[in-house]
């Protein structure tokens, strides 16, 4: 009965709390409307979702969520270090490719958001069969030490939430 109203609930409440936000207040009025198009859009869409990932919200997700956030904020810190104490040609960048265990494309998208969201990283392609993410990092001692702790620190977490 609920999946029949709320194909997709975790959308319906990020459209809520989106459209919350853009209205800058909590009135009944802008919860309602809010309510609405949580409501009405997933409905609309989910013919476009066919084998939607299972997403475990709960530990796995919140480890994962803590990781990402103490990396930013630590990366943030190094970035800042080699730009203000290096000369531009002490730096060591390097392209990486990274092999990727992860099957779904959202999996695979999330594991590149959150490369790029890290200061000194960026992903830059997946290649076509899926297996291989491009990777560019700004200061980079040892690439396979470099791919091992992505794989262990971002990808290992990850199969976890989309299991």
């Amino acid at each position: 009965m609920i999946k029949r109203i709320l194909p997709h609930p975790a959308l319906s409440v990020m459209l809520l709390v989106v459209w919350l936000l853009m209205a800058n207040s909590i009135t009944f009025g802008g919860f309602v409307v809010g309510s609405l198009l949580g409501i009405v859009l997933p409905k609309f869409t989910e013919p476009f979702w066919p084998d939607r990932p299972t997403i475990r919200f709960g530990r796995a997700l919140l480890g994962y969520l803590g990781i990402v956030l103490y990396d930013i904020v630590i990366a943030n810190f190094h970035v800042a270090r080699l730009i203000l104490f290096r000369r531009n040609r002490d730096l060591r960048s390097q392209w990486l490719m990274i092999p990727i265990d992860l099957t779904s494309p959202e999996a695979i998208t999330v594991l590149a958001g959150t490369i790029s969201l890290t200061p000194g990283t960026v992903s830059s392609d997946v290649s076509a069969d899926g297996k291989y993410l491009l990777v560019h990092a700004l200061d980079v001692e040892d690439a396979d030490a470099e791919i091992a702790r992505i794989k262990s620190r971002y990808e290992a977490p990850l199969q976890k939430v989309f299991a």
